[in-house]
């Protein structure tokens, strides 16, 4: 993994902006995974400000809630699109869906066959759970755990629980690890210092499934970029 330091929120959104740039510009129809959460909201609100082609870009959902519909305030999928897919024009065709009404195992074996025929993720987006999960991969989870659906931790649902007037459901789907660690470039937003410890955490790690972003160390191109109240002191460690 790579390290990146960033002043602040601010800066780490123009930083993320870039690189996904950098991902289109390279390959026009770019498939990028992507999550929602606050922090890549600056990076989504910046990439909205910029003048690059996005025509043929194509997006993969990250995880979902199971059970709720695209209407629903708490819908993960309704959220990517108000936040990153309507501002850059990308429509429903160009989206990849990880469907949460449909049989789970059939959902999820659609979505792994729609990312393979897509050509795979170029440019994964990711944020950091409060216990180290990315997307909704909780631990313990093994490096090559596929798409499926997952009890939620306690510490996600009260963690996600800030962003919705109602309750956060205890069960959701998720891009597995197979996937995101096959993504040809992984990008780990990290802010604020309630994730210091975390991040902290996540950088000293040797790999294991009770960290599960402690996989992207074996990555071959996963970026880490954070802003100084995330760091701490993780830069000294």
């Amino acid at each position: 993994m790579e390290l990146r330091r960033v002043d602040d929120a601010a800066a780490l959104a123009m930083a993320a902006a870039g690189l996904v740039v950098d991902a289109v510009q390279a390959r026009p129809d770019a498939v990028l995974l992507a999550a929602t959460g606050e922090t890549p909201m600056g990076c989504y609100a910046e990439l909205a400000r910029r003048a690059f082609d996005s025509s043929r870009v194509r997006v993969a959902q990250l995880d979902e809630y199971t059970g709720v519909t695209e209407v629903d305030p708490r819908s993960l999928y309704g959220w990517m699109r108000r936040s990153l897919c309507d501002p850059l024009g990308i429509d429903e065709d160009r989206i990849i869906r990880l469907r949460p009404d449909a049989d789970e195992a059939s959902a999820c074996r659609a979505y792994e066959v729609a990312v393979a025929a897509a050509g795979g993720i170029d440019l994964a987006i990711l944020g950091l759970g409060p216990n180290g999960h990315l997307g909704f991969n909780e631990p313990p989870t093994d490096v090559d755990a596929p798409t499926r659906e997952v009890a939620l931790t306690a510490s996600s649902i009260e963690s996600n629980g800030r962003y919705f007037a109602e309750a956060v459901p205890e069960r959701a789907r998720t891009a597995g690890m197979n996937l995101i660690l096959a993504a040809r470039r992984v990008v780990l937003l990290v802010s604020g210092s309630r994730k210091a410890d975390i991040l902290r955490r996540v950088l000293q790690a040797e790999p294991t499934p009770w960290l599960p972003a402690s996989w992207l160390h074996q990555h071959p191109d996963a970026i880490v970029l954070a802003d100084a109240a995330a760091l701490g002191d993780a830069t000294h460690s």
